[in-house]
Order: C-alpha cells, then sequence, then structure tokens
C-alpha cells in the first residue's frame, strides 16, 4: 500500500461505470465540489475514479486555434464531443478504454508544491503496475505534452494535471488502458491539422506523432480492462467502503456543475447536449 494511503484514512467514489454516457462536464464539477468538500475540511481525502464515453477534453489553448470551429467539425465526424475543460493543459482523448483517476487532497493546514502532488499521483501509478518502468517526462509527439507524462520504453499511456480550489487541490491521470494509443493520438492530430490549416500562431501547438503514444494493453502486452484497475486501486486503498456525494453535498455540487456548463456554453457558443 502506498505510504499516502497508509497515513490516512481515504474516501472512495468510483464512477467508472456510472459516468460512462454521461457528460464530462459533470466529473470536472464533481472534482471542484470535492476540492471545496476536502479543502475546508469537511471530506476526508478523495479518490475518485471516472470513465466517460467518446470525448475530447480542449483547453483554453485548444480553443483559441485560428480554424477551431473545423477542428471541432472533425471531432464530431470522428464520433467524439468537444468539451472545454476550467484547468490548463490541452486537449486529450477520453473513451472507454481511458480510465481517469483524481486525488482529492487539502492543504488547509500544509500547504503542497505542485511537484510534490504529481509525484504522489506518479507513485500511484507506479504501485498499480509493478512489473513496469514507467518514467515521467515529457514525450514529444505525444498529445497534451508535459514533464509528467508517463510512459513505458518511450511510448505515453497517461498525462497528469492539477485543479486548485479554496485549499484542495485535485490531481488528476488520464490512464490509457484499453485499446490503441495510436488511433487516438490521429483524432487528435487530425483536430489540430483542421484548426490550424497550416497557419502559423503564436502558440506552439503539438505536431502529434501517434507512434509516440500506446495503451497500458499494448506496452504490457497483456490485455487489461478498465475495471480491473479500479479493482486493483480499490484494493491498494484497503477496500474502503464507496462513499459518493452525500445529500448534504450536492448544493455545492450543482453550484459547481451549473458554473462549467455555463463556461463550455460561453466558449463553445453552443448549448450542452
Amino acid at each position: 500500500m502506498p505510504l499516502f494511503f497508509e497515513e490516512t484514512a481515504w474516501r472512495f467514489w468510483d464512477q467508472s461505470i456510472s459516468a460512462k454516457h454521461r457528460s464530462a462536464l459533470e466529473s470536472f464539477a464533481a472534482d471542484d465540489t470535492l476540492c471545496e468538500l476536502v479543502g475546508s475540511g469537511k471530506s476526508a481525502p478523495i479518490v475518485r475514479t471516472w470513465v466517460h464515453d467518446d470525448t475530447v477534453v480542449l483547453g483554453i489553448q485548444d480553443h483559441r486555434l485560428p480554424h477551431i470551429e473545423r477542428g471541432m467539425e472533425v471531432l464530431k465526424e470522428h464520433g467524439f464531443t468537444p468539451i472545454v475543460r476550467n484547468s490548463g493543459g490541452l486537449a486529450v482523448v477520453l473513451d472507454a478504454g481511458v480510465l481517469n483517476i483524481s486525488l482529492v487532497l487539502s492543504e488547509k493546514d500544509n500547504a503542497i508544491d505542485i511537484s510534490v502532488g504529481y509525484d504522489l499521483m506518479l507513485n500511484l501509478v507506479r504501485e498499480l503496475f509493478p512489473e513496469a518502468t514507467i518514467e515521467a517526462y515529457e514525450i514529444v509527439g505525444s498529445y497534451c505534452p508535459g514533464s509528467y507524462d508517463l510512459s513505458i520504453n518511450g511510448r505515453k499511456f497517461a498525462g497528469i494535471s492539477q485543479r486548485r480550489i479554496r485549499r484542495g487541490i485535485a490531481v488528476q491521470v488520464y490512464l490509457c488502458v484499453e485499446g490503441s494509443g495510436s488511433e487516438r493520438a490521429n483524432i487528435i492530430r487530425d483536430f489540430y491539422n483542421a484548426g490550424l490549416q497550416g497557419e502559423k500562431t503564436k502558440f506552439a501547438y503539438p505536431e502529434i506523432k501517434p507512434e509516440t503514444m500506446a495503451s497500458l494493453s499494448e506496452l504490457l502486452e497483456r490485455q487489461m480492462t478498465v475495471q480491473e484497475v479500479v479493482l486493483d486501486l480499490h484494493a491498494l486503498m484497503g477496500a474502503p467502503a464507496p462513499m459518493p456525494l452525500q445529500p448534504d453535498e450536492t448544493d455545492l455540487y450543482a453550484f459547481y456543475l451549473n458554473r462549467v456548463v455555463e463556461r463550455n456554453q460561453k466558449m463553445l457558443e453552443h448549448p450542452l447536449e
């Protein structure tokens, strides 16, 4: 069991099945809600697992592409719904084979450096897949590249981000567990090609090279499922009783959901479907 699971009691909320057919905007609202609850001391630290079908989550810079409308049309042609997230980073793919894990921590009493949050998630992923040599450095050619890209033999399967609200921190990772990493990268490559159409921009958008990305099933050469990883994570935590949002927490969630939906509508200029 990772040291940070041993030292404190964690709350567990599994949405790897229940959220699949719902908008990914709901997950970003959920993490904002948990940040406030944990940051204020109204909840224990939380591990939340979540999966959403066929969504591309765009960053703020993506929305500034010179031909963003055409880029989003291409995503829809691939069968994916575009949304804009309320944190940094660039476009990432969510689908039934991608497991997202959020660690929601409090810095009410002690500040937590950004690097510490990243390292906690890195250590957790290493505990989940002890048979692999997992490294953290930027994988050039991947989508949403960053210094905490997680890779095996130079091919990226995960990326880590952070969201901070009201003394709460949500450290989020997406794990490409099933399917083809390069096929997901192809979708993002098509998006950028359509969104840029060869134009030069001040911001340097990534030049996607699909061969730099893979799923864990591909990298570890064994078929695994999202649900197997969720069960392994739950066991790693000591199998705590699940605790989703409680009745007295739902009003706060409704506030954050409304804010996330309104912001997304404004950015994309169309209603949430």
